[in-house]
């Protein structure tokens, strides 16, 4: 698994990065890569219930690449986290596949109970820079949200969101 996600990531940065120029640029210069690497680590601890050592792992994660993901949320292949810095993907939050998410995005909660808090993002999903996506919601396979927006409600599949709260742009 390990294996075939980083290749779908390094596959997904370069179709989607105009200034990524190699494979092993990616690889070893990408701090989305590391950071997804250590959370595929950190998360089989988690799910193992070593808890705290996949919380420290998720912790020196976050000191090495500026983003920080929970080891309990769920992440599917080819997340692209582009530049990175500030990015926090919080415990319960579920992610597609080859999903896209700029620096400063937040996945958070907004209780403070247990259970699932954190949102749903679909396959295929872009978020811009800086945008926060808050609280147990979905965002629809292909859907777009604007940089510095604030999510609060589910947007559908296809739809693009933006402005604080997120309204939806009609499409035409």
């Amino acid at each position: 698994m390990l294996i075939k996600d980083i290749k779908a990531q390094i596959h997904h940065i370069q179709t989607s990065d105009p200034a990524s120029r190699s494979a092993l640029e990616i690889l070893l210069l990408y701090p989305s890569v590391h950071a997804v690497i250590l959370y595929r680590f950190s998360h089989f601890l988690h799910v193992h219930h070593l808890r705290f050592l996949a919380r420290m792992i998720s912790q020196l994660a976050r000191f090495l690449t500026g983003i920080e993901i929970h080891p309990g949320a769920q992440i599917g292949i080819g997340l692209f986290i582009d530049h990175g810095m500030g990015t926090v993907i919080g415990e319960t939050s579920v992610i597609g596949d080859y999903v896209k998410l700029f620096h400063q995005v937040t996945l958070g909660g907004v209780k403070f109970t247990h259970g699932k808090r954190h949102p749903t993002i679909e396959s295929h999903v872009e978020i811009g820079a800086g945008a926060k996506i808050l609280g147990d919601i979905i965002v629809g396979h292909h859907a777009k949200v604007g940089a510095n927006s604030v999510v609060l409600k589910d947007i559908p599949a296809y739809a693009t969101a933006v402005g604080i709260p997120a309204r939806i742009i009609p499409q035409k």
